[in-house]
């Protein structure tokens, strides 16, 4: 593969640069990777995670914060001065770890949710945080010139966020106000809506014909309606697809096969076959999605991969020919990095299972645990980024992952382990196969998220390498302090399910619908049930 951009696939090879000499200098949009724009993206990626981690064990759904990262900062930096595109796009590139990841939520409260964990333990929550996170920056490296270069993907967030940083830095008063009309407008909808409750957020109905249960709904979220304008008729209509087949077809076959059927109405029969149910449908699809982009993307994976090696023999002066805006972390320290960041993951598995009782299965658990996250962390990361790129950050379903992964996790440990985890073994089982779930999840929600960067970078002339620095920066500051932030939200709401004190409010608890979800999935199949 080509080291230069595919011209056919990517709409700004033709004006881009040709050579080494007669690319643009970076100086010509101010400096890039500034200390104050890494302190200030530091401070906006611990501020979002904050929200990110309640909105999300109350809702179950994070937001992205790529774009309201870098409205902040152009509006912050602009107060010191001397701010340009260049250093704005690496504050948002580092604050959009915040909304990354606090996807860990999906699957990590569960541990507390089953009483293996009583709390977040620092070092433990870090590990999974730090070496998922930066096994997912490692593989998004050789993705980017496949994926957002080579494959034509939209990557709607990515390309929505490069015109919010186009218009803040040229002034376009016309851009702006379009940008700021939608807001507006978005806003005042969004507060009619969740607010003030004025208006219906949606309308739905659940109808039967006989047994069989059908439901119609649809919703008014500005930001899905916003999506829509980005992805194109294409992906709409898979999503759309994706609808009728669950809603159209698979809930209202099994209810018609006596699935959901019970004391409750018919609205809550549907829900409850969808979620237990047609979920599981979608995440075997999104496995065999994940295998088939892999595999159709092997020969240029392979091809920029084999390029970047190539530029790597040649030195110094090789990489200096390329580009500025084709240079990536150089690929020598990329498979240096992954070999060695696969030694603290084992000894986060090692000191996992210090409490069982496996005698030599232990390593065994070790070794297993080891491949399967970054063997199937690699396919889930290829996966993630190519839906980034056809649907967006916000709508890759990372909590499909999340559940193909458990799903697997759980049914290959009990094949390893049996019964040799001693009295608690059962619960042990299923606490390792969440914290496999945990480190795939983080992996995959950070090559999701670099990638989408990646794309925005790639439309504002930005350094690759830069940009991956600055996405190792804000993976760092998150891994430091998203286990205090989850033990201060514990601790001051609880877990619906799991107190960690007598007489607290039942009704205030936080449920973590989706990590309840990956439990009863996971304790479920290690239980035969």
């Amino acid at each position: 593969m080509d080291a230069r951009p595919d011209e056919r696939s990517c709409p700004q090879a033709e004006a881009g640069p040709k050579s080494g000499r007669d690319a643009p200098d970076s100086s010509r949009h101010g400096a890039e990777l500034t200390l104050r724009g890494l302190l200030l993206g530091a401070v906006i990626t611990v501020v979002f995670m904050t929200a990110n981690l309640y909105m999300g064990l109350k809702t179950g759904v994070t937001f992205s914060t790529s774009i309201p990262a870098a409205m902040l900062a152009m509006g912050l930096l602009r107060l010191f001065g001397g701010s340009g595109i260049l250093e704005n796009n690496i504050v948002q590139t580092q604050g959009s770890a915040a909304g990354t990841l606090c996807n860990v939520i999906l699957v990590l409260p569960g541990l507390v949710l089953i009483g293996h964990w009583h709390g977040f333990p620092f070092w433990e929550t870090t590990a999974v945080c730090l070496v998922g996170g930066l096994i997912g920056l490692v593989y998004s490296i050789p993705l980017r010139r496949a994926l957002v270069m080579g494959a034509g993907l939209p990557y709607p967030e990515g390309t929505a966020a490069a015109e919010v940083l186009h218009a803040g830095e040229a002034g376009d008063r016309g851009g702006l106000r379009i940008l700021l009309g939608a807001v507006g407008a978005g806003g005042a909808i969004g507060l009619a809506t969740t607010g003030f409750r004025l208006l219906a957020d949606g309308l739905h109905t659940t109808l039967a014909a006989g047994p069989a249960l059908f439901r119609l709904a649809t919703g008014f979220s500005p930001a899905l309606v916003g999506v829509g304008y980005l992805v194109g008729l294409g992906a709409c209509l898979a999503l759309l697809v994706g609808v009728g087949l669950a809603w159209g077809i698979a809930v209202p076959l099994l209810t018609a096969l006596g699935d959901g059927a019970g004391g409750e109405g018919a609205e809550a029969a549907a829900r409850a076959v969808w979620s237990d149910k047609v979920r599981l449908i979608g995440a075997g699809i999104i496995a065999v999605g994940a295998i088939w982009t892999v595999a159709s993307l092997g020969r240029s994976i392979l091809g920029s991969i084999r390029s970047a090696f190539g530029a790597a023999q040649g030195g110094g002066h090789a990489l200096r020919q390329l580009p500025r805006q084709e240079r990536d972390l150089p690929i020598t320290w990329i498979a240096g990095s992954s070999l060695l960041l696969a030694l603290p993951l084992a000894w986060l598995f090692f000191h996992f299972s210090a409490g069982a009782e496996l005698g030599g299965l232990r390593f065994a658990l070790v070794a297993v645990a080891t491949l399967f996250t970054v063997v199937f962390g690699f396919l889930m990361a290829a996966a993630c980024g190519y839906l980034a790129g056809l649907l967006g950050s916000s709508s890759s379903p990372i909590s499909g992952i999340g559940i193909l992964t458990t799903l697997l996790a759980a049914l290959l440990l009990p094949l390893l382990l049996g019964r040799a985890a001693g009295p608690e073994g059962e619960r042990f089982v299923v606490a390792a196969a969440l914290l496999l779930a945990s480190v795939v999840v983080t992996t995959a929600s950070i090559a999701n998220d670099n990638l989408q960067d990646l794309k925005t970078g790639q439309l504002v002339d930005a350094t690759p390498w830069r940009q991956q620095v600055a996405l190792g920066v804000g993976v760092g500051v998150g891994a430091l302090v998203i286990a205090p932030l989850l033990g201060l939200l514990y601790n001051a709401y609880g877990f619906v399910g799991a107190l960690p004190r007598e007489g607290m409010d039942a009704a205030a608890a936080l449920p973590a619908p989706q990590a309840a979800l990956m439990t009863q999935i996971a304790g479920g199949i290690v239980r035969g049930e």
